[in-house]
C-alpha cells in the first residue's frame, strides 16, 4: 500500500458489496441513507432481481455483483467438465445481462467469467470463485489510480459538481468521479463540494451527499435545475461524472441529466470530466447513436414514496441514460491513462487492444 492509499483511506469507509462464501450480501441502496441493510442473495436469479431493482447499481458495481452472479448458478452443478458448466450455466449469464442492458461492465464482467470456463478444468467452480474476486480487487485498485489521475487535473481551491452518484456505493470502494474528489479533498485541490439530487431516484440526495458525509467531506446538495446557475456564479471549475458506457469516439453514455450538464459547462467555461474504469469503454461501439437507452417504468415520475403527486391520466417518458459527444469532454479519466480532448484516434491510442 502506498503513502497516498494510506491518505485515501481516511476517505472510503462505504462497501456496498459483500461475499461471504453462502451469498452475496448487497447495501440496499433503495432505503438509504436514513436504514443500511444488506440484501442476501443466494441465487443468480436473486442477484439479477436484484441488479434490476436498483438494490445495488453503478456500472462498476453491477459487473462485480453480476460475476458473484455467475458463481452462485455454479454452487450445486455437478459437473467435471468446465465445457459442460458453461453450457449449462449460460441461461443465467444471459438473465444476469439482461437485468441493465446499458452498463457495459456487466456484458464485460460476464465475458470474463465465460473466458474462465473456457480455459479451466474440474476445478472450474474455484476458478469462478477467484475471478470474481479478482474482478472485485481490480475495481479497487482501478479506482485508486483514477483517483490520482483525475484529482491531479484539478487546480487547487477548485470547486466542483458531480452527478448521480459514483462513488463506493457504484464500485468496490472509493469510487470513480467521486474517487478523484475523495483524492481532490485528500490532496488539498478542491475546495468546495457540489451535487446534484438526481431526479428521479435522488441518487446525489440519498446515496452521494450521505456517503461525503461518512467520510467527513463537506458537500453542498443542489437540485438538478440549479446547475446552470451554479456555474455562472463561478463556484464550480469542474463538472466531474461517472459513465455507464463509453463509444471508441469518446462519446458517453451517463445517467440522464449528464448532456445537458456538458452543454451549460461548456457554455460557462467550466472544464468537463469523465471518470470509468477501462472496463467501461466500447471500442466496439463507435459513437453514442448506437448505444441502447434503457427505458424505465413512467411511474417513478408520477409517484414519490409510493404516493401519485401528478394528476391522473398525464403520461411520463423515462430514459435513464444520455449520450454526452465526446467533444463535450475535456477529459476522460481510467487506470489506463487520461485521454484529454478525446475523439477516436486518441480513444484508439490508448484502448485498440481491448
Amino acid at each position: 500500500m502506498t503513502e497516498a492509499d494510506f491518505v485515501y483511506d481516511r476517505y472510503d469507509h462505504v462497501r456496498p458489496i459483500r461475499w461471504t462464501g453462502e451469498a452475496l450480501e448487497l447495501l440496499d441502496q433503495r432505503v438509504l441513507p436514513f436504514t443500511l441493510v444488506h440484501e442476501a442473495c443466494r441465487s443468480s436469479e436473486e442477484v439479477a432481481d436484484a441488479i434490476r431493482a436498483l438494490v445495488v447499481r453503478g456500472a462498476p458495481a453491477i459487473g462485480i455483483a453480476a460475476a458473484w452472479g455467475v458463481v452462485l448458478a455454479g454452487r450445486g452443478l455437478e459437473t467435471n467438465d468446465s465445457a459442460e458448466a458453461l453450457r449449462r450455466l449460460e441461461p443465467a449469464i444471459q438473465r444476469l445481462h439482461a437485468a441493465r442492458p446499458t452498463a457495459v461492465n456487466l456484458a464485460w464482467a460476464l465475458a470474463r467469467m465465460r473466458g474462465v470456463l473456457a480455459r479451466s478444468g474440474a476445478d472450474w467452480c474455484e476458478a469462478l470463485e477467484r475471478e470474481a474476486r479478482a474482478i472485485e480487487t481490480e475495481d479497487l485498485a482501478a479506482n485508486r489510480a483514477m483517483g490520482r489521475a483525475g484529482a491531479a487535473l484539478i487546480e487547487p481551491g477548485s470547486g466542483v459538481l458531480t452527478h448521480c452518484n459514483t462513488g463506493s456505493l457504484a464500485t468496490a470502494g472509493f469510487g470513480t468521479a467521486l474517487g478523484v474528489i475523495r483524492a481532490g479533498v485528500a490532496e488539498q485541490r478542491i475546495g468546495r463540494v457540489f451535487a446534484t439530487e438526481t431526479r428521479p431516484w435522488n441518487q446525489g440526495a440519498r446515496l452521494t451527499a450521505w456517503e461525503l458525509s461518512q467520510d467527513g467531506i463537506d458537500a453542498t446538495l443542489i437540485v438538478d435545475s440549479a446547475a446552470a446557475h451554479l456555474m455562472k456564479t463561478g463556484q464550480v471549475q469542474w463538472i466531474v461524472v461517472g459513465a455507464d458506457r463509453i463509444c471508441a469516439n469518446g462519446d458517453t453514455a451517463n445517467k440522464i441529466g449528464t448532456y445537458q450538464l456538458a452543454i451549460a459547462a461548456r457554455h460557462h467555461g467550466v472544464k468537463f470530466m469523465v471518470v470509468a474504469p477501462s472496463s467501461t469503454v466500447d471500442m466496439a461501439t463507435a459513437a453514442g447513436d448506437a448505444i441502447e437507452i434503457e427505458q424505465r417504468d413512467p411511474a417513478e415520475l408520477l409517484a414519490f414514496r409510493g404516493k401519485r403527486v401528478v394528476a391522473e391520466g398525464v403520461r411520463a417518458w423515462n430514459p435513464v441514460f444520455d449520450v454526452t459527444p465526446h467533444a463535450l469532454i475535456d477529459a476522460i479519466v481510467t487506470e489506463k491513462g487520461v485521454v484529454l480532448q478525446p475523439g477516436a484516434d486518441k480513444m484508439r491510442a490508448l484502448f485498440a487492444a481491448q
